[in-house]
């Protein structure tokens, strides 16, 4: 059976990926690797033979996709945070980096490790794939021919080694301290949830006018001076429904739709009037329900507000749901591609509405090649350029850092004219998943020797504890410094600390909800890049 693997490297490759996938979907104790359990399949099958290896363009074919895709969705989030905390959360995930960077340099000096096996021991303490990646490109363009192979085996050995305490000491520092603080996640929830909207169940219900706060005021001057997390949608009056507009004047006796968050309901219930009896409902001769899918280039990362759709149709938007978010419509939203829009609209306008958003779901499985290839030759070729830092030392961002960064930007600018950067919801996750799996199959395919016999030495035990305490050292310091100095919320905390999938998902569940990932989105560019750099600089450094 080895024979076979050895003559096609395809087979071997693939074999890996499913057996590794399948794998890391097993749950124990409400624990699984994920995608991460394809590494250790390969580090298995490579441990079977000296000649089973699949070519190295497989790997970092693997890692320009999945980082390029992580950059695109990131970088909303990744810029917002500017807006929202300045450079503060730039500040406090370089600090991270460096923290991480500086126990496994002690730890190396301490343990007498070599330069490759300290840093990849940083990178799987940080569970951080990518930074791995950076590692292996430092090393292929820096170290001596001869030596090359090898280097880079003891590299992936210090990651494979520190990874699965790197990945369980994150979650017993957001355990442990959870506890210590007594942390109330549904209160977090509740207080978050006006700034961070996070797709809270949404429920309709109709209210009879006769507060005077609404009466006689148009929607437009009643928003503006009660900021409340509700929709209007359809309004009775004299036995005549029609769509609510900003220019919509409700009058005492009048019936309304309410839509959004039923805690956020109940708090405009108080400027609008008592709950109606029964739910107000429309006629389908006349107005239609319907969910579209926004596959429409030409709209793509372009506000609600900006298609002045009420002023060609007699439509209302009321929620959008993205993956499986149901968020609350408003004239900020951005609209996605990918995205399933809710809306009321005049049956005659239907047709002209579909083709307004596109409403294809085949258009939506494309992938933009032009977009999508040209993003990525754009990040290898600033991966390709050295930069000279102070006192001799030069490094280049390489496969990863490179394709990352012009990500982030291409996803903020979403389009340039008619080329549009950002890729549909389900593609992305798609070549995400498919660049991860290619990194993590490659990777331990070709360091499975390696690892088979460091693992039987002292050395194995070693980078194990080394990882461990890295990791749980650099998650108390992080979550303790986060919530009791920044105030920063446990729930983002939960997923700052949480780079590696199953710990994201660790954090989520303790959570109750999604808010860790919107700690994670925010963390991840810049913990990605600052790792990429950090691990490349601690290499050049101890050699």
């Amino acid at each position: 059976m080895v024979e076979i693997f050895i003559r096609s490297p395809l087979l071997l490759l693939f074999t890996v990926m499913a057996i590794g996938y399948g794998l890391g979907e097993i749950r124990i104790r409400g624990f699984k690797l994920g995608v991460a359990a394809v590494l250790f399949v390969g580090l298995g099958f490579g441990a079977l033979d000296p000649g089973l290896e699949v070519p190295q363009f497989i790997t970092f074919l693997g890692l320009a996709i999945f980082v390029y895709t992580v950059g695109l969705t990131s970088a909303p989030a990744f810029f917002a945070s500017f807006q929202r905390n300045g450079f503060r959360d730039i500040y406090f995930a370089t600090g991270t980096v460096a923290l991480s960077a500086l126990l496994a340099y002690g730890i190396g000096e301490w343990l007498q490790f070599d330069a490759a096996t300290t840093s990849g021991l940083y990178a799987g303490a940080s569970t951080n794939t990518p930074a791995l990646a950076g590692l292996l490109d430092a090393i292929q363009k820096n170290a001596p021919l001869d030596v090359r192979d090898a280097v880079s085996q003891q590299a992936v050995v210090g990651y494979s080694l520190a990874y699965p305490l790197g990945v369980l000491g994150v979650m017993l520092g957001i355990f442990a301290l959870q506890r210590m603080y007594r942390i109330d996640y549904g209160a977090e929830f509740r207080s978050l949830q006006k700034d961070y909207p996070m797709g809270e169940k949404l429920v309709s219900q109709t209210f009879k006018v006769e507060s005077p706060e609404i009466i006689g005021r148009t929607l437009r001057e009643f928003r503006r001076d009660h900021h409340l997390g509700v929709v209007f949608g359809r309004m009775l009056r004299d036995g005549h429904t029609t769509l609510t507009t900003w220019d919509s004047t409700p009058q005492a006796g009048d019936l309304i739709v309410l839509v959004g968050p039923q805690e956020a309901i109940d708090e405009a219930a108080a400027f609008v009037g008592p709950p109606a009896e029964g739910q107000l409902s429309h006629d389908r001769s006349v107005f239609d329900v319907r969910r579209i899918f926004v596959s429409n280039e030409e709209i793509a990362g372009k506000t609600i507000a900006s298609l002045n759709l009420q002023e060609r149709f007699n439509i209302l938007i009321t929620r959008v749901q993205r993956g499986d978010m149901d968020l609350l419509a408003s004239g900020d939203t951005v609209l996605e591609l990918g995205d399933r829009i809710l809306l009321v609209a005049h049956r005659n306008d239907l047709p002209e509405v579909f083709r307004v958003f596109g409403n294809s779901y085949e258009a939506l499985s494309r992938v933009n090649l032009l977009s999508f290839g040209l993003g990525i030759t754009l990040g290898l070729l600033l991966g390709m350029i050295t930069f000279a830092l102070p006192g001799g030392y030069s490094f280049s961002l390489g496969f990863a850092g490179g394709p990352l960064i012009v990500a982030l930007l291409l996803g903020q600018l979403r389009r340039t004219g008619p080329i549009v950067w950002t890729l549909p919801y389900g593609a992305n996750l798609t070549l995400r998943q498919l660049g991860l799996i290619f990194l993590l199959a490659g990777i331990g395919i070709r360091s499975g020797q390696t690892f088979y016999q460091t693992l039987q030495t002292d050395l194995g035990l070693k980078l194990f504890l080394a990882g461990g305490a890295i990791a749980v050292i650099t998650t108390v310091a992080t979550i303790v410094i986060g919530y009791r100095v920044l105030r920063i919320p446990f729930s983002f905390l939960g997923g700052m600390v949480g780079s590696q999938p199953a710990v994201l998902e660790f954090a989520v569940e303790q959570a109750g909800n999604k808010y860790p990932t919107i700690g994670y989105t925010r963390m991840l560019p810049v913990v990605l890049i600052g790792k990429i750099l950090a691990v490349q600089l601690l290499y050049s450094l101890l050699s």
